[in-house]
């Protein structure tokens, strides 16, 4: 046995820690025009009753045209979600299916069908992630007149309360977070999801001279700390505790929040941004920078749904403070489609977010309005800002090993055309194995660049590529590597073609 000294021992873990560093230092950099990696998101919502009552082939059809637009203008994740209020956009054996699915809460679809099965194959198909996003506390919404025998509320009354026409999961009691990481774990175990996502909705909205009602849990497990502390310390806890469940379950599944745009105003903590709106921290009682410090989410999606030069919250004032304070995990912009073109502010949105560091893409609220190109932006997003493919942002922390080369390229000769071809590299383990490939083009002389986006022909799961063949006289050096689960990108692999 070699015996290492302790001073090795600390050596050695210095060069990991910094390596560890220096690879996530790279995606947290401002971005180029034209970056290689970027989450380019969009959110699909059901909360607004757009899918109620819709037969399957309807639902499918408009979910396909979604699918289909934000595909072509460079979106690479779709948030789609499937649990509103304590209920399921999916076959659960936990919780019922939920009325904005099929109009009545429990009530299974008819024909039957699994929406997230399917979204998670659509998506995939299209080489796009798939974030099942659920509400964790919402356990019934102002329009919800019944509730299932077989809602959690039905079943123990007492772990709810009642809030501005609202039900909730009471946030300080240590089995309802179970119960909550318990449905997430049983996504994440059935589902071939990319990750688990969720909302801004902690601590309810407050109304004005309305107490939460939680006296009762703060009684039992309060211990000490003031009302403020003993909320987000539960946040916390919760938080941290579906982290480690959805580790537990598939290690490479990303976790994700979009909390409300505003952390704390300067006129709360003096290191809080220059608005005077509502707050994460004070109001909802969750501390986002917290979640970030500690490493308990993956990526954070604040919503900054307002314009520049909003007197109660600027966009630019905001895009910036969250650049400076939360950078250490990738910051990603949720962007109001709508606002944004109502003040004509898409490119000087674009520019800025691009500009500062910590900040590696941007998430479209919502899906329907971009598939809809309101005012042209979804046509800006294909022809300028998403102009290129781009990878996922790089999450050295969860795993940075990458994946062998791929093998046997090379270019054939088939009945569809000239053909190239590669097989897929061989992997010991799931979060090593090549889920989708990365095909570069290069011209007769022109330099092998790989960290330039302009270069890159495809992202594909597929193991062939149709060679745009013209006369067999132009020489091409065509490179190609594979991707991980977490986009981890393997060396690469060549062939010189004639096309």
């Amino acid at each position: 046995m070699i015996r290492i000294s302790k001073l090795t021992q600390v050596l050695i873990l210095f060069l990991f820690l910094f390596q560890c560093v220096g690879t996530m230092a790279a995606d947290l950099q401002p971005q180029s025009s034209t970056p290689k990696r970027e989450f380019r998101g969009a959110w699909i919502q059901a909360v607004n009753g757009q899918w109620q009552g819709l037969s399957r082939d309807a639902m499918q059809t408009e979910l396909r045209r979604e699918l289909d637009i934000l595909q072509q203008a460079g979106i690479n994740a779709i948030l789609f979600q499937v649990r509103v209020e304590g209920d399921a956009l999916y076959a659960s054996n936990i919780e019922p299916w939920s009325r904005y699915l099929t109009g009545q809460q429990g009530t299974p679809p008819n024909p039957y069908w699994d929406p997230l099965e399917w979204m998670v194959q659509q998506c995939h198909a299209r080489n796009m992630e798939i974030h099942a996003w659920i509400n964790p506390y919402r356990a019934k919404t102002k329009g919800t007149t019944a509730l299932a025998n077989t809602h959690q509320y039905i079943q123990h009354p007492e772990r709810f309360f009642s809030y501005d026409g609202l039900l909730l999961f009471d946030p300080g009691l240590p089995e309802n977070r179970s119960y909550i990481c318990h449905v997430a774990s049983d996504i994440v175990r059935r589902y071939d999801v990319d990750g688990l996502h969720i909302d801004d909705y902690f601590y309810p909205y407050p109304v004005s001279g309305v107490p939460i009602p939680d006296d009762a849990s703060y009684a039992a497990y309060g211990r000490g700390l003031s009302r403020g502390d003993w909320r987000r310390e539960n946040v916390n806890l919760f938080i941290h505790q579906l982290h480690d469940s959805i580790r537990a379950q598939k290690p490479w599944v990303k976790f994700g929040v979009s909390p409300f745009g505003i952390y704390r105003n300067n006129r709360s903590w003096e290191m809080g941004s220059a608005t005077s709106g509502l707050q994460n921290y004070d109001d909802l009682y969750a501390d986002v920078l917290e979640w970030v410090r500690r490493g308990w989410v993956d990526y954070n999606i604040p919503q900054l749904y307002w314009e520049i030069g909003n007197k109660a919250a600027d966009y630019e004032t905001l895009v910036r403070w969250w650049s400076h304070y939360a950078g250490e995990r990738p910051l990603i912009i949720g962007q109001d489609m709508e606002r944004t073109v109502r003040f004509g502010q898409m490119a000087r949105k674009y520019d800025l977010q691009r500009s500062l560091p910590g900040i590696v893409g941007s998430c479209q609220w919502y899906a329907r309005a971009v598939a809809d190109d309101t005012k042209g932006y979804t046509s800006e997003l294909r022809n300028r800002y998403h102009a290129t493919p781009a990878l996922q942002p790089s999450m050295p922390w969860i795993d940075k090993k990458t994946p062998s080369r791929v093998r046997k390229l090379k270019a054939i000769w088939t009945s569809d055309g000239y053909m190239l071809f590669w097989t897929a590299p061989k992997a010991r383990r799931e979060i090593d194995r090549a889920r989708q490939f990365v095909v570069y083009r290069f011209a007769d002389g022109q330099k092998v660049d790989l960290s330039d986006a302009r270069n890159i022909v495809a992202i594909t799961s597929d193991t062939h590529l149709l060679l745009p063949y013209n006369d067999g006289k132009q020489r091409f050096t065509y490179v190609v590597t594979a991707l991980d689960r977490l986009h981890n990108e393997s060396r690469a692999r060549k062939a010189k073609v004639k096309l």
